[in-house]
């Protein structure tokens, strides 16, 4: 059975700032706010949400569906997702448009700055939710904004039991829409500061939203503390994981997401699928790059 997962393919050019980004910025000199920041290191690496997802949960066994856009620079991209063996069958390459692009600088405090260029993700509502008989369940990631609405509609109308995992497009849509989310949805995840983004959009705490009879859970990230998974207005926490060494946390939460599908696809209930992804969290952080890292497939499952 296979697993959807909607979201970008994009290429990550990741750098890291020896210092702290609080040290740089004065925050009465916000309103003028003219920095730069010296980064000796440059890698460009495989990324966006949809590939990095897919590729945790291709390391743990699972089958990956990646429905995504590319641009006329992305062959290296469907090279490497041929070289996994992942259907690019609705992996689709759009003219006059780049891949995506995200620029990350990294300080040492693993405060992490930002910027993306949507490019050929702009367009990704060009393609449409397959009508087909192994679709197992599905995650709407981050996305263009139309294709976030139209596939979370497709996927419901469809029965496709899904997560809605906004991430960083989540301020692209107002309460309403978000309530129509997560109505759809039968998962529901966010980070610590998405949650307080979507409870305020709502109109609802994450114990009311959890409380809703069709939604199987609400997933909040709290980074290295671990997670809450909120189901029925209730909390249960799950702890995050002690690593050796932080190298690189570009790509954890993608990593995260990816144990969560696989658990989830196994019949495991909400926490095990959880605790199955902060292991995936913390095998990703230990290296450099969202999709280089490896792991101990039988051990990790023998944990989770």
């Amino acid at each position: 059975m296979a697993i959807l997962i909607g979201g970008s393919l994009a290429f990550d050019n990741i750098s890291r700032f020896e210092g702290r980004f609080a040290d740089q910025i004065l925050p009465d000199q916000v309103h003028i706010l003219n920095v730069s920041f010296l980064v000796p290191t440059l890698r460009r690496e495989f990324g966006g949400c949809a590939g990095n997802i897919a590729y945790s949960l291709h390391l743990l066994g699972g089958t990956p569906l990646i429905m995504a856009t590319l641009g006329t620079d992305g062959a290296p991209y469907l090279e490497r997702l041929r070289d996994w063996g992942v259907p690019l069958d609705l992996v689709k390459t759009l003219p006059d448009a780049m891949t995506a692009q995200c620029t990350i600088i990294t300080d040492n405090d693993n405060n992490q700055i930002t910027a993306f260029h949507p490019g050929a993700m702009s367009n990704a509502h060009s393609q449409a939710v397959p009508q087909r008989d192994d679709l197992q369940l599905a995650i709407v990631g981050p996305n263009g904004r139309d294709a976030m609405i139209e596939h979370a509609a497709q996927l419901a109308a469809a029965k496709v039991p899904f997560i809605f995992d906004p991430g960083q497009g989540l301020p692209m849509f107002n309460g309403d829409e978000l309530k129509r989310f997560v109505a759809q949805a039968t998962w529901v995840a966010v980070n610590d500061y998405e949650a307080k983004m979507l409870s305020e959009r709502v109109g609802q705490s994450l114990a009311d939203i959890s409380r809703q009879p069709h939604l199987k859970g609400l997933i909040e990230t709290l980074g290295a503390e671990g997670s809450n998974v909120w189901v029925q207005g209730t909390a249960t926490h799950v702890p995050g994981l002690k690593v050796a060494k932080v190298i690189d946390p570009t790509g954890c939460g993608d990593a995260f997401r990816g144990g969560v599908l696989y658990g989830l696809s196994q019949g495991w209930d909400l926490v095990r699928s959880v605790r199955l992804g902060n292991q995936m969290g913390a095998a990703k952080i230990a290296t450099p790059g969202p999709q280089t890292y490896t792991i101990d497939r039988q051990a990790l499952l023998a944990q989770a």
